[in-house]
């Protein structure tokens, strides 16, 4: 199909690779965000050899190798501190790094600067309220009173999705974990030229994400599922590291601004039936909201925006295209919310201790197939 008329629920890093991914096959796209401000938290996110593949698929490589930071390996440590492994990461792209740590808003500006230049007209503080599929077109009404009418919807607004709500209310839900995540910045130290995890209840990554800043990332059990109050959050976060090895313990003494932490519970889904009805689909968290572990989230994520787009154009009708695009995804996005759940259990005590070193290899090796 050509010269669709599409609009995009949710202009975050799924939603923006879709736009990007279906303009360049010569659709019109429009995306709507709820978030006025269009924020994103200061801290990174890792984007492994996949997703560079993913980037040079969607055209926009050099950009965004211009805002990463490379590196080809990731180490693993005991709880103690001690490396058991360096498990080299494989290269999918030529001449490019195997991974890349990356600012989430640096990420958000090469994502959304794209779309933009290709066409895609962006809506801030709007929530489509109302769609409805007659066979033919999509009619949505949006919460400033405008509407519109188009050939196929994309819902890429995230693990609690409203379009899943409005298409599929007896889809799966997101579940908490037990388990959230924190996020802090550090100047990055010499010689750190991997992403380095270390393994034990308490689960602690450090990433490069240029040549002077990296991240930590924390996971701590959290029985109840607390809030924290803002103020004194970087004590708390702290106080999470008091079991980990003396580095860890050691960086952890920077920790003292509460504006820079990110806390985040962790909740898991995948909706095991359709991903679409009729002309509506679903992509990334509003169908398979992963765990961290593996660093696959928005992997997947943009992975499913490209395979949309090819659907499309490979397909006589809307809702044939993303019965294929779910057929093409379903397996690989399975593996990786449920191989990253399997880690968070096993760090909570409430499943099989997993071996980190092998599940990294393991993940690689799946994600460098072809999607």
């Amino acid at each position: 199909m050509e010269n669709l008329d599409i609009l995009i629920i949710g202009a975050g890093i799924g939603g923006l690779s879709a736009a990007i991914a279906l303009a360049r096959k010569g659709h019109t796209v429009t995306a709507v965000e709820k978030d006025p401000n269009w924020s994103v938290y200061g801290v990174g996110i890792i984007q492994q050899s996949n997703v560079l593949r993913a980037m040079d698929q969607l055209g926009v490589l050099d950009r965004f190798m211009d805002a990463a930071c490379g590196f080809d390996a990731v180490e693993i440590f005991l709880p103690d501190g001690t490396k058991v492994a360096r498990v080299p990461s494989p290269r999918l792209v030529e001449g490019r790094p195997a991974n890349v740590g990356i600012g989430r808003r640096a990420l958000q500006k090469v994502l959304g600067d794209s779309a933009k230049e290709l066409g895609t007209e962006i809506r801030l503080g709007i929530t489509a309220d109302e769609i409805v599929d007659d066979g033919e077109k999509v009619a949505v009404t949006f919460s400033d009173g405008s509407s519109g009418i188009y050939d196929a919807v994309i819902g890429a607004d995230g693990v609690y999705s409203q379009t899943r709500a409005a298409i599929l209310p007896e889809a799966e839900k997101p579940v908490f974990t037990g388990q959230a995540v924190w996020r802090y910045n550090f100047p990055r130290p010499e010689g750190l030229d991997a992403l380095q995890v270390y393994n034990g209840p308490t689960g602690v990554g450090l990433v490069p994400m240029s040549a002077d800043v990296m991240y930590m990332y924390v996971t701590t059990p959290e029985p109840g599922n607390p809030w924290y109050p803002k103020e004194g959050i970087a004590a708390a976060m702290r106080a999470k590291l008091a079991n980990c090895s003396p580095a860890i313990r050691e960086l952890g003494e920077q920790i003292t601004d509460d504006e820079g932490v990110v806390y985040r519970p962790l909740e898991g889904m995948l909706v095991r039936g359709d991903w679409s009805k009729g002309r509506v689909g679903l992509l990334g968290d509003a169908v398979h909201a992963t765990t961290p572990h593996l660093g696959q989230g928005a992997g997947m994520a943009i992975e499913d925006a490209i395979v949309v787009a090819e659907e499309l154009e490979r397909h006589d009708t809307v809702e044939a295209a993303l019965k294929a695009y779910r057929d093409r995804r379903f397996e690989r996005c399975r593996y990786i919310v449920e191989s990253s759940l399997a880690i968070c259990h096993g760090q909570l005590g409430v499943g099989p201790a997993v071996d980190n070193h092998k599940a990294t290899a393991e993940m690689f090796e799946v994600v460098s197939q072809p999607i």
